[in-house]
């Protein structure tokens, strides 16, 4: 790290900090911190939704899952016109038909208040753990190699981003959220834009980092439902629809933002700007992996006892960064690391402080409804919330598998119970609280068993992709077998 890359970084903090402060004299209202006022642009929307659900763990994951086991994952991108039609037509016009601000009062409407509380704890918890994640692999596989520091900085540095992501997210509230995203996804798109040019000059041309053949340990490519395959297309793409389909329906993070435009057709705009930017970011991650290890192939690292290049795929991307980017380049592609783990972080928090405020303390005896007292508890909620996900960070050791598997079997792991509660709520008409209770303890099951088949000594082992798909079939069946068994409704449908 040369100065200069330094003052890059610090200017980008510089200016995530002043866009907090330029907008917190904005939120005098709950509604203008947790939705702005439900005015923001569709396209700042748009962008915002893109970077909160692309992590740091898919800006390198992506690169690193390429280097690793080939282009199979990129295939998934094949799945955004169907999940466009499915969320934009199917999912928003029902959504945006409720005057709420957490996502989890429309469970109460239809299900009673105990699947309310369900599903906001839910939430809570597969975000915590997410934004944990978030925190660790930034500060373990980025920043402690970055700044050649021992391994017993990582959770220092994970305080100081979310420190960093607290204070202009406590201070400027979904606004600056929004506007620092949008920010952030440009600066993603100029990173890998970045580093693919600079390979490409330093070697001389696409083509001397292009492979000529498939890499022998590049998985071949499947492209049915073949659940012994690490990865297969058919079920890449079903796994990829139902988790946007769960995610976009059931999260409080996507559901907030659409919540934040005027209309249906706002939305479907937040929606689609999303989706166009995430296939363009993809596309020129998995090209950024591709030419990384066209790289490091003509200028082999050192390796440690036993690895390899596809061992270490996760590492190559950062390591390209620290040791061959321009002084400059280096920082601003850093910063669109940073950016992507920022991004996440704030978003969470914000979306986290609205259930929080909405779902459970709004419940409590002595509650102060008043938009000064209600601005200033989502502030150092924000706070609590940023201490409690760099808690959780360090539980990430316990865990294996490149960033990718990472994502699935540990975040992933709650986002179709999720989703279980709200479909339930929204189509089957005979759903009621016991068959939801148990539809999301099974989901949950399913979703666990499958993940960490081999940790727990099961018989049956397939792919992580199988879990959204088995655990949200699973918890609908569940769910709508025992509804049947427990009377009608408690409350009418709100449809």
């Amino acid at each position: 790290m040369k100065i200069l890359d330094w003052l890059v970084i610090a200017a980008y903090a510089a200016l995530m900090l002043g866009v907090g402060a330029f907008y917190s004299r904005q939120n005098k209202t709950a509604d203008d911190y947790l939705l702005g006022g439900r005015r923001i642009s569709p396209i700042a929307l748009g962008l915002s939704l893109f970077a909160t659900l692309v992590s740091t763990l898919s800006y390198l994951g992506n690169p690193g899952e390429m280097i690793a086991y080939g282009p199979m994952m990129m295939t998934q991108s094949a799945a955004m016109p169907l999940i466009f039609v499915i969320v934009g037509y199917g999912l928003i016009p029902l959504l945006m038909r409720q005057p709420v601000t957490s996502a989890y009062e429309l469970l109460e409407k239809r299900l009673g208040m105990s699947i309310r509380l369900a599903g906001a704890g839910v939430f809570l918890l597969l975000r915590l753990g997410w934004m944990a994640t978030i925190l660790f692999a930034t500060s373990s596989v980025v920043l402690v190699p970055l700044l050649g520091l021992d391994r017993y900085w990582t959770p220092w540095l994970c305080i100081l981003l979310g420190v960093l992501t607290a204070l202009y997210s406590s201070t400027g509230g979904l606004k600056a959220v929004v506007v620092t995203d949008a920010i952030q996804s440009i600066t993603m798109l100029a990173g890998a834009i970045i580093t693919l040019v600079v390979i490409t000059v330093t070697m001389g041309g696409v083509s001397e980092w292009w492979p000529t053949v498939w890499p022998s340990h590049w998985q071949e490519p499947r492209w049915g439902f073949d659940p012994n395959a690490r990865v297969s297309f058919g079920m890449l793409m079903l796994s990829t629809t139902l988790w946007y389909v769960c995610t976009n329906g059931s999260d409080q993070m996507s559901i907030q933002r659409f919540l934040s435009t005027r209309d249906a057709s706002a939305a479907r705009k937040t929606l689609f700007v999303s989706q166009v930017t995430d296939v363009s970011v993809s596309l020129l991650l998995g090209l950024t992996g591709i030419a990384v290890m066209g790289f490091y192939q003509a200028h082999p690292p050192e390796f440690a006892v036993g690895q390899s290049l596809h061992l270490i795929g996760d590492q190559l991307f950062p390591k390209f960064i620290m040791t061959q980017m321009p002084a400059g380049l280096s920082g601003l592609v850093l910063a669109a690391i940073l950016c992507a783990a920022l991004s996440s972080l704030s978003s969470g928090l914000n979306s986290a402080c609205a259930v929080l405020e909405k779902d459970f303390l709004s419940r409590q005896p002595g509650y102060s409804s008043s938009d000064t007292a209600t601005v200033a508890r989502l502030k150092w909620l924000t706070w609590l919330l940023a201490l409690a996900a760099v808690a959780l960070s360090m539980l990430n050791l316990l865990f294996v598998g490149n960033l990718v598997e990472r994502c699935f079997k540990l975040i992933n792991l709650l986002t179709a119970p999720l989703f279980v509660l709200f479909f339930l709520a929204l189509f089957v008409r005979w759903a009621n609280a016991f068959g939801a209770w148990l539809g999301l303890l099974a989901s949950i099951a399913t979703a666990v068993s499958i993940a960490f088949s081999k940790d727990l000594g099961l018989p049956l082992t397939i792919s992580f992709v199988w879990i959204i798909p088995c655990s949200l079939l699973m918890g609908i069946t569940v769910g709508s077998v025992a509804s049947c068994f427990a009377g009608r409704p408690p409350l009418e449908s709100s449809r």
